[in-house]
């Protein structure tokens, strides 16, 4: 089989599509291709993902279980945890974490160890596509030498491109076949089979000239959102302090319908992608010996919002003549985002911890992750989520709303809790007892 005739089987949909990383990116893309015709493997190390995907659960909240269940009944799909047979796929997609190390470098330890593991089954004919999000240059400068290491050749015995995800974990409005796919090859017939790929699934493929230009696209989209959510958080600060309400700023800004988008305040970033990806392009410019102080800067002020949310938090404690210590304090929601069960990078974590320091008393409650998991970065204690009765709210001194899941009910919260700290504007239609909120 050759170039010609991998793009054949590719356009036909008799193409086995391969996806590495079994998370909030990879369930969604292999729901993509096998909706629209293709079969597929799922690959991760994680034995019980695999245990649990073959037996047609999902372990993620806003993916149906009923979704496994299909693509199984149909015979479109396995999860494997068995890395030698990543030689079986015609296309291989990986969806690995690119997380920070602990001196908040670009950490590509599991893009390596991926890349490693396919070299170790690479046939020819075979079309390899990065999707985690990562700089400029890691598909061509850290990939790329793996791949060839084989003694295989891209762009006459394999092909390898980037193609960044794009997904909003809990928005039914945009499925990953509803998002466009930016594609870039390392060379074109790369550009080409990746595009002919993602054209099959998904609603729209905009071609770029390479893999470097894909890659710099979605850092982009996540260094355009972290710069003017810091500028938000700037601005929060400054008018709390003159008596401005910044929520109703941003609601009367959005009403002229152009040169404007709103971009909203919040107790810190959370999730994989903006808090973690501007410094991945701040990074490559140190590399380059040129400072990013925009993006410096942005990371500075969206870094310190959990401090101020804890500053606020004090204040309103104070004016009913408590200290923090002994405090005992409940954090609403622990996911980075409403209506989600991801907790990656959540600013709640670092809420808890700050106020544990402070020696206050603290529980949470999240509809959607009813156990606290263990998050690396931070010393916060097991817990269980509480169930928010009146008695359990009136035994709170303040009940501190970090993310503004739908399935609360912010009238009945706010009746029966003595103190509300509200960092999401989540209870803005609340009419009753509004004397008890105060907006971080």
């Amino acid at each position: 089989m050759g170039f010609q005739d991998l793009e054949t089987k590719i356009r036909e949909k008799k193409a086995l599509i391969g996806v590495i990383g079994l998370g909030y990116v990879g369930l969604p893309l292999l729901r993509a291709f096998i909706k629209s015709g293709y079969s597929a493997l799922g690959f991760d190390i994680d034995p019980e993902k695999v245990r649990l995907l073959n037996s047609g659960k999902s372990y993620i909240g806003h993916i149906p279980s009923e979704w496994i269940a299909e693509w199984l009944a149909a015979g479109k799909f396995e999860a494997v945890g068995d890395m030698t047979r990543l030689c079986e796929p015609d296309a291989i997609l990986i969806c690995v974490p690119t997380p920070l190390n602990e001196s908040r470098d670009p950490d590509l330890q599991y893009i390596e160890q991926t890349t490693v593991a396919i070299s170790k089954a690479l046939r020819r004919d075979q079309l390899v596509v990065l999707e985690s999000t990562t700089y400029p240059g890691t598909t061509r400068e850290v990939m790329l030498p793996i791949l060839e290491g084989t003694g295989l050749t891209v762009g006459e015995d394999f092909y390898l491109a980037f193609s960044p995800e794009r997904e909003d974990p809990g928005n039914p409005n945009f499925s990953a076949e509803r998002i466009p796919k930016v594609v870039g090859g390392i060379e074109p017939k790369s550009t080409r089979l990746a595009t002919a790929l993602y054209g099959n699934a998904v609603v729209q493929v905009v071609e770029v000239r390479s893999a470097e230009v894909a890659e710099a696209c979605k850092i982009l989209e996540n260094t355009y959102r972290a710069v003017n959510i810091a500028m938000i958080n700037e601005l929060k600060v400054l008018f709390q302090r003159l008596g401005i309400d910044v929520w109703e700023v941003i609601d009367a800004a959005k009403t002229k319908p152009f040169g404007f988008q709103p971009f909203y305040p919040g107790p810190g970033l959370g999730g994989h992608c903006i808090p973690i990806d501007p410094f991945y392009l701040s990074w490559l410019a140190r590399r380059q010996g040129m400072p990013t102080r925009f993006i410096e800067l942005a990371g500075e002020i969206n870094t310190s919002m959990p401090r101020y949310v804890v500053e606020r938090l004090t204040e309103a404690l104070n004016e009913h003549r408590k200290p923090v210590k002994g405090s005992k304090i409940c954090v609403l929601g622990v996911a980075y985002k409403k209506d989600v069960d991801d907790p990656r990078e959540s600013p709640s974590f670092e809420l808890m911890e700050m106020l544990l320091a402070k020696g206050a008393d603290v529980s949470y409650n999240d509809p959607h992750i009813p156990i606290l998991p263990r998050m690396r970065h931070y010393d916060v204690p097991p817990m269980t989520s509480q169930d928010l009765t009146p008695e359990f709210l009136a035994s709170r001194d303040c009940v501190l709303i970090a993310t503004d899941h739908s399935a609360y009910d912010y009238d009945y919260i706010v009746r029966h809790s003595p103190l509300i700290v509200d960092t999401r504007n989540a209870a803005k239609n609340v009419q009753e007892g509004r004397e008890k909120i105060w907006k971080a």
